[in-house]
């Protein structure tokens, strides 16, 4: 063989790997899909899945058969995980199944690592994700990194103590009691998860120790709420001001009796223009049970203005990123800018001071069902087939005109 025959069977076998490689058999994503991709669950190929919350929130799953049972096994954020990463994981966990082996118990194993609490706290997230509604998975990162980080958050999790705790807790637990208990259970939450994971050995601070250590919190009293005599001309300088996601929303959360988070959290999906309902998962209840809200014309009025200026294919109220829905103290700014001491939640008191007084006709319990509260006792609600929803509309057309005359309309 010539040397030039030798070159060309050189060439050939390069091009041929090349052409073998570039062939072989990859997964279904690619980055860019696995950034774009909507709320769902999608599929890579061999198990692995992308899991997309209606939040944007994105975290790969990998589903095995361990001893008969499907499994599915969080792998991660892809916050923290990339695609080739989370390909690379499940490769490792689909050959401990293939031995028999019990991949999420290998998955579990003890880091050798001992994080700090800020770290903990993205892996508890990360873990822990898939069993929250995305309310409550928000809410327990946002308020441990606003809270908790910043004071112990570079302390590992195997040297936090009940005194560590305290000097989380302390700036807020006066101020904001409320809150502040929130966040204790959170820390512990946190600190539990770490001893799971083998990061501490030693007992969790004892609940009982801290309050123990911090002042006496003030007694609990209610949101305070504006008269609704003075609500109609405060809804009207609201809607002469220029429109903003934060002011549409508290005018859709006074027009609907609404919880603020309930509000925020609002997904055009779940609205019904022709129906006039607006129907709430009971992932977003407090009393975790689903909700129909019954739409006045005024209520209506906010949503088209909302339309026009953010769309109406995911959250009507969005925040500055679209994907995300309005912090909690957003709507409270509108009063504080308007002047007004009173909370966001207190206007479901207002509106429940004006159906007492002003509509003595309707029974209470039509007030109480519009504010998603359960009426009667055990035996009641056995008996109590109806949600009582052509009452409910009644009421709510009322309150809408009452609250909102230049914008209610006749609604067929």
């Amino acid at each position: 063989m010539g040397v030039i025959d030798v070159f060309k069977d050189l060439n050939h076998c390069v091009v041929t790997n090349v052409v073998t490689n570039w062939m072989a058999p990859m997964g279904n994503l690619t980055l860019l899909k696995a950034k774009n991709a909507k709320p769902g669950r999608h599929s890579d190929g061999k198990g692995l899945m992308l899991l997309v919350k209606p939040s944007g929130a994105r975290s790969w799953v990998l589903r095995v058969q361990h001893k008969g049972t499907r499994h599915e096994i969080g792998l991660g954020s892809i916050d923290d995980l990339s695609l080739a990463e989370a390909r690379d994981k499940a490769a490792e966990l689909r050959r401990i199944v293939r031995q028999g082996g019990n991949a999420r118990a290998f998955r579990d194993k003890v880091d050798p690592v001992i994080p700090t609490f800020a770290e903990a706290v993205g892996k508890a997230h990360a873990a822990l994700l898939s069993g929250w509604s995305d309310k409550t998975g928000d809410a327990f990162k946002r308020s441990l990194e606003e809270h908790a980080v910043p004071i112990i958050g570079a302390r590992r999790v195997d040297e936090i103590g009940a005194e560590h705790v305290v000097s989380a807790l302390a700036p807020i637990w006066v101020s904001k009691p409320q809150q502040a208990r929130k966040i204790r259970v959170r820390i512990l939450q946190v600190l539990g998860f770490a001893k799971g994971r083998g990061w501490r050995s030693s007992p969790l601070p004892d609940p009982l120790d801290i309050t123990r250590a911090l002042p006496k919190q003030p007694r609990g009293r209610n949101f305070a709420a504006m008269p609704y005599s003075a609500l109609p001309s405060f809804v009207s300088d609201q809607l002469k001001a220029k429109d903003s996601s934060a002011r549409l929303a508290l005018l859709f959360t006074i027009l609907t009796a609404a919880r603020s988070g309930e509000v925020r959290w609002a997904s055009w999906q779940d609205i019904d223009l022709r129906a006039r309902t607006w129907t709430r998962s009971a992932e977003l209840m407090k009393s975790r049970q689903p909700h129909v809200v019954t739409l006045n014309a005024a209520a209506l009025a906010i949503l088209e203005r909302a339309a026009t200026h953010f769309g109406n294919d995911a959250l009507v109220f969005p925040s500055s990123n679209s994907r995300k829905p309005l912090s909690d103290m957003a709507l409270s700014k509108m009063l504080r800018d308007a002047g007004r001491p009173e909370t966001v939640h207190g206007f479901r008191s207002t509106f429940r001071d004006w159906a007492a007084e002003k509509m003595p006709r309707v029974p209470s319990m039509v007030a109480e069902m519009a504010l998603a509260h359960s009426v009667g006792n055990a035996t009641e609600q056995a008996y109590l087939r109806s949600d009582l929803r052509q009452l409910r509309f009644q009421l709510m057309d009322a309150w809408g005109t009452f609250v909102a005359p230049s914008i209610s309309r006749a609604v067929e």
